[in-house]
């Protein structure tokens, strides 16, 4: 049931603090981040003083500043882990990410904890679990449907946050171990290789070779853009866009989108966002011309659908039009115009994804190096649009948050209020002698004009209610000073009142919903391994990435179908070929996995040999 007292956050990535304000201004009400250690993207972390300054322009609008601890963590590196998070609810981080339940075995701050995707939160029970451990928020996975997002809302009191937007990984969060098996880089340890985005060929138990040298496990990009109002109505309250490694131009341009789609919904069914502030983007924000595999809701609406990109696992960004004429340097496009330096890409006739750089666009002609691959009635794609980037780059993007406010004036002084939408209030009084207005209009439009002019703050007024039946004269100056003073009185009220959320549930140990625990668990550390054990479970051996061997494990399972993407799979192409299995998945390195398909609960497994 849909609380309307429940305000909804848009959750941007950032990689660093530029691309963490940069999100802020597109109208993010939070932002997670990396610290220097302990996050799923290794590549992307931040320090302390960088993660502080973050948080210090986040409370302006009151946004949230979410740090990922998100992996697995080792024995010896728990005390450096503690103490990170003593460091960050110093400096005021509204909430951890985490993964690794030995933390709650230490006596840790009242900061809020969000349970990270990485925890496989895929049942109603183990969400129940999460609730009564003392976690503030589960992350949902990308698999759920809004009927199963609206089972665990009406079953919980828990906050639910879901991924709305970018990559999808294959595997269920967490449970995914081939990178860490082919190369000893553990996803759970944030350096993830990406194997899913490598190309494989497909055998059968007889050896025969399926399909040969395609991307068979790499993903279109999530999107759920037009479905903010379902997700709504099945009880999310934050919406996470993926992108931790993206560039700032990325989040900007996405976050501005999202911000709109959700703004919409919003006012539709009078809820409210869970910042302060409105932003200004001087571009139509675009998503099909930022980074993109083409997009997919996955299985949001619970029906099965090609998923997959086959023949690319880059970005494929948006559709131009039809090649209609080729020359010896240059193409005709039937579509959208095409500008110098733009990036554009095409499927080649063994439907491999190539691209060119525009050089020159002339009339009608769009020059490149090579038109070799390039044949009549190609389809063109435009994955870098450099006209598009220079705009939206071009400066930041202004966000204001709305003041009210009075004036009042005597012949002795005047009055300058302001109050925000907080309560917050403050007042700036000149005392001098003032005269009464000779034009009564003209002086009224310079008070509105003058005291309205908030140049580069964060705030915008609006309107200025006047009172008094006299008009009196009151030199520009003295109302430049007066506005001034007083939105500097109302920055620092603002700040003095304003105090970060702390947890209030108990860290406590509950009855696990299973009783034994295997490497899927996650298990890497012995405070860990104590805390399953103090709530009920067995555990039978350590995470994936403490073995010495994986062989024979499961190393992913994914709601990814293989046979369907193929439309080999009999339940829903029932006269396809059929194929003896178990069937083989090949890398580049001719290693191969062994495919098993559950299909009962429509789910593949690729498992180690």
């Amino acid at each position: 049931m849909i609380n309307p007292k429940s305000k909804i956050e848009l959750l941007a990535p950032a990689k660093d603090k530029q691309t963490a304000i940069s999100a802020i201004n597109a109208g993010a009400d939070a932002v997670y981040i990396g610290y220097l250690k302990f996050g799923a993207r290794k590549a992307a972390g931040n320090s302390l003083a960088d993660i502080k300054e973050i948080v210090d322009y986040a409370n302006i609008y009151r946004a949230n500043v979410y740090v990922t601890l998100n992996t697995i963590y080792k024995d010896e590196e728990m005390p450096e882990v503690i103490k990170t998070i003593n460091d960050l609810y110093e400096i005021g981080v509204s909430a951890l990410i985490v993964q690794d339940m030995g933390i709650l075995n230490f006596d840790l701050p009242p900061i809020k904890i969000f349970a990270s995707t990485q925890c496989h939160n895929n049942t109603l029970e183990k969400i129940k679990f999460l609730e009564k451990v003392g976690f503030n928020r589960v992350i949902l996975p990308r698999e759920f449907s809004f009927e199963q997002i609206k089972n665990i809302s009406e079953n919980t009191n828990i906050e639910i946050e879901t991924f709305i937007h970018g990559a999808l990984c294959v595997s269920y969060s967490g449970q995914c171990y081939l990178s860490c098996a082919i190369g000893g880089r553990s996803a759970n340890r944030g350096e993830c290789a990406q194997p899913c985005r490598k190309k494989y060929s497909l055998e059968d138990a007889d050896g025969k070779i399926i399909v040969k040298d395609k991307y068979l496990l790499s993903l279109k990009d999530f999107n759920l853009s037009e479905n903010i109002k379902d997700l709504i109505s099945s009880g999310v309250t934050s919406f996470k866009i993926e992108g931790r490694l993206k560039d700032e131009e990325y989040v900007r341009n996405v976050v501005s989108y999202y911000r709109q789609k959700i703004d919409e919904v919003l006012k539709e069914l009078n809820f409210e966002k869970s910042s302060q502030g409105k932003s200004y983007p001087d571009f139509e924000p675009n998503l099909y011309k930022s980074f993109n595999r083409g997009f997919t809701n996955f299985f949001a609406d619970g029906k099965r659908k090609n998923i997959c990109t086959l023949n690319y696992s880059k970005s494929l960004g948006e559709y131009i039009g039809k090649v209609t004429n080729t020359g010896k340097n240059f193409i005709t496009v039937d579509g959208k115009k095409l500008n110098n330096g733009d990036g554009i890409c095409f499927f080649d006739e063994n439907n491999e994804l190539c691209g060119v750089q525009v050089q020159k666009v002339q009339d009608k002609k769009v020059f490149v190096q090579s038109t070799k691959s390039i044949k009549n009635g190609v389809k063109i794609y435009r994955n870098s649009d450099l006209e598009f980037n220079k705009k939206l780059m071009s400066k930041d993007i202004a966000r204001k948050i709305s003041l009210s406010a009075e004036f009042e004036a005597s012949g002795k002084s005047v009055c300058f209020s302001l109050q925000d939408e907080e309560n917050n209030h403050v007042s700036e009084v000149f005392h001098s002698d003032f005269e009464l207005a000779e034009n009564k209009e003209k002086a009224l439009s310079n008070i509105q004009n003058n005291l309205s002019k908030t140049g580069n703050t964060e705030f915008e007024i609006n309107n200025i209610n006047i009172h008094g039946e006299k008009v009196y004269f009151v030199p520009v100056k003295i109302l430049n000073e007066i506005r001034r003073n007083a939105i500097e009185k109302i920055r620092l009220e603002r700040a003095k009142n304003y105090h970060t959320e702390k947890r209030t549930t108990e860290i406590k140990p509950s009855e696990y919903p299973e009783k034994i625990l295997d490497y899927k668990a996650n298990i890497y550390n012995s405070y860990s391994k104590d805390f399953y054990e103090k709530c009920g479970a067995k555990v039978t051996e350590p995470a994936a990435e403490a073995q010495k061997s994986l062989s024979g494990k499961t190393l992913m399972t994914s709601k990814h179908c293989i046979k369907y993407t193929l439309g080999i799979c009999k339940k829903y192409f029932p006269n396809s070929k059929k194929y003896k299995e178990p069937l083989r998945l090949i890398d580049e390195k001719n290693k191969k996995y062994i495919l098993y398909f559950d299909c009962k609960n429509c789910e593949m497994h690729v498992k180690n040999p």
